[in-house]
C-alpha cells in the first residue's frame, strides 16, 4: 500500500523575509560593492573582445533565404529574422522581428553565507552592449548554446538549472521578452538555492541583493536578462491596501486584453512594405524604429571565441519610465495595458512611459504618446529613480533607455487613471510577475529596483 499524500504549504515559509534581509545587507562576505564596476571594466580590458560592423555578405554560416528572404543559420538554430504583418482596427504595418522559437534559462544560484542570501552573479560580454560587459545571470543560455548547435564549450553551472531540487526553487517563471522586436519569445527565469559549496569562477561573484540594488542605480552595469530574473522573485513586503483589488486588478486587465484585437502573421522578410535592404541593413525608408545589421565579434572569451551574427539596432536611446504616487501611505505607479505585435497574449503590463523619442521628433505635443513630455521635462526635484540601461546584449546592438521613476500629481496623473492605463502598487506587480505574460519585460527591469528597494527598506531616491 502506498503511503498517505501529506498536504505541504501552499507558500515556500520565510522566502520574503530571507531576500529581504539580503536586500537590507549593503555588504556582502565576497566582494564590496564598489569594486564591482572595477571588476567589470577589467573582465572588458583583459577579454580583447572587439565588434566590428560587418556588410550582410561577411556573416559567416548565416545567409537569407532565395525564396523568402528571411536571415537565418545554416544550422536552423538559434534564431531567424522574418517579417511581420500585423493588423488592428486602427493602424496596419509590416516589420522584421526575431523568431526563436527555443526556451531559454536565465538562471541565478542562490546560496547562505553567514545567514545572508548571496546570488552568484556573472561578468558576460555580449556584443550588442554599448561597455561589452555587465553584470548577468549565473547562466543566460538559449536551447542551441546549451546543447552546444555552435560547438562550444558547456555552460557553467547549467546543471543546477536543469534538474533542481523542487525545495529549494525560489522563483521558476516563463517570461516574455521585447515584444515590438521578438516573435513570441520566453524565457525560463529562475533562482535556485544551493547548499553545499559552488566554488565561483573567475567570471561569477557572490553578491547581496543590497549590493545589487545599488548597482541597479548605476548606468549599464546590471543586465536586462539579470534584472527580469530579479524582478520575478517574491520580495515584496505586506501592503496595507491598493487602490483596487487584486481581483479587480485581474478584472481589468483580462478586459483590456478582450478589448484589444491584434491580428499576426509571419511573412516573407523580402515582401515586408516600407523596409529596404542594402548591403548593411535592412530599414524603413523613413529610417526610423530600427534597422536590421550584422556583426563579427573577436575575442569573446565565451563559449565560442568569435562569431559573426545579424543584430537589431534601435535608431536612437528609449525613455522608459512609471509615474509614481503615494496613495494613504502606499506607492502606486500607473502601468499600462501596452499592446506589441510580438506578445503571444495581446497586451501586458509596461511602464507609463515606453517609447524612443526620436520616432516622434517633430511633432505637435498631442501627437506625441501620452505622458512621454511628462518624463522628458520632469524636475529633477520628483525624479525617484533614473539610470541607463541596455536591453538584452545578445540581440540588440546599443539598445539603451533612459529608465525612470518620476512622482508625479492629480494634476498631471489623475487618482482616476484614463482609459487602458491603471494604478498599481509594487506588490501587485510583483505578484503578476510571478506569473507568466502579465508584466513586460521593461516593467520588470523597474519592478526589480522597486521590488529590492521596499524589501530593503531603501529609501526610492535619485
Amino acid at each position: 500500500m502506498s503511503a498517505p499524500a501529506r498536504l505541504v504549504a501552499r507558500t515556500a515559509p520565510g522566502t520574503a523575509e530571507r531576500l529581504a534581509l539580503s536586500a537590507a545587507t549593503a555588504e556582502g562576505v565576497h566582494m564590496a560593492t564598489s569594486d564591482v564596476p572595477g571588476w567589470l571594466d577589467f573582465d572588458r580590458l583583459s577579454c580583447g573582445t572587439a565588434i566590428r560592423r560587418i556588410p550582410f555578405a561577411e556573416l559567416d554560416h548565416w545567409s537569407f533565404a532565395p525564396e523568402s528572404g528571411n536571415l537565418g543559420h545554416r544550422s536552423g538554430r538559434f534564431f531567424t529574422i522574418e517579417g511581420l504583418h500585423a493588423v488592428r482596427p486602427d493602424a496596419e504595418w509590416q516589420q522584421p522581428i526575431i523568431v526563436q522559437p527555443e526556451i531559454g534559462i536565465l538562471g541565478i544560484l542562490a546560496k547562505e553565507f553567514d545567514g545572508v542570501l548571496h546570488f552568484l552573479m556573472q561578468a558576460k560580454m555580449e556584443p550588442g552592449n554599448p561597455n561589452l560587459v555587465q553584470l548577468s545571470p549565473t547562466v543566460q543560455a538559449t536551447r542551441s548554446n546549451y546543447t552546444k548547435a555552435h560547438g562550444g564549450a558547456e555552460v557553467k553551472y547549467l546543471e543546477h538549472f536543469l534538474d533542481p531540487d523542487r525545495e529549494r526553487v525560489l522563483t521558476d517563471v516563463l517570461q516574455s521578452e521585447h515584444g515590438a522586436w521578438f516573435y513570441r519569445k520566453r524565457n525560463r527565469n529562475m533562482i535556485v538555492e544551493v547548499e553545499g559549496d559552488v566554488a565561483a569562477d573567475d567570471a561569477f561573484r557572490w553578491l547581496t541583493l543590497g549590493q545589487i540594488v545599488a548597482l541597479l542605480r548605476l548606468d549599464n552595469v546590471v543586465n536586462m536578462d539579470a534584472r527580469t530574473v530579479l524582478a520575478s522573485a517574491p520580495t515584496a513586503p505586506p501592503e496595507p491596501g491598493a487602490l483596487s483589488s487584486d481581483f479587480d486588478l485581474l478584472a481589468w486587465f483580462t478586459g483590456e486584453r478582450a478589448r484589444h484585437d491584434i491580428r499576426t502573421t509571419r511573412v516573407p522578410l523580402r515582401e515586408i512594405d516600407g523596409w529596404r535592404r542594402d548591403e548593411h541593413s535592412v530599414h524603413r525608408e523613413d529610417e526610423r524604429f530600427f534597422r536590421v545589421v550584422a556583426v563579427s565579434v573577436e575575442g569573446a572569451g565565451r563559449e565560442v571565441a568569435g562569431w559573426t551574427q545579424p543584430i537589431i539596432e534601435p535608431v536612437g536611446p528609449g525613455v522608459v519610465g512609471f509615474a509614481y504616487r503615494v496613495f494613504d501611505g502606499v506607492p502606486h505607479v500607473l502601468a499600462h495595458a501596452r499592446v506589441e505585435a510580438g506578445f503571444l497574449d495581446t497586451a501586458e503590463l509596461a511602464p507609463t512611459v515606453q517609447y524612443t523619442p526620436a520616432n516622434y521628433a517633430g511633432l505637435a505635443a498631442r501627437d506625441r504618446p501620452p505622458f512621454l513630455d511628462l518624463m522628458l521635462n520632469a524636475s529633477p526635484d520628483r525624479i525617484r529613480y533614473s539610470a541607463v540601461h541596455s536591453e538584452e546584449g545578445g540581440r540588440f546592438l546599443n539598445a539603451e533607455s533612459r529608465y525612470l521613476i518620476v512622482e508625479t500629481d492629480e494634476a498631471t496623473t489623475p487618482d482616476q487613471a484614463p482609459p487602458g492605463y491603471q494604478w498599481v502598487t509594487p506588490g501587485q506587480l510583483n505578484w503578476l510577475s510571478g506569473h507568466t505574460r502579465y508584466v513586460n519585460v521593461q516593467a520588470r527591469t523597474l519592478l526589480a529596483m522597486l521590488n529590492t528597494s521596499a524589501a530593503g527598506r531603501t529609501p526610492l531616491s535619485a
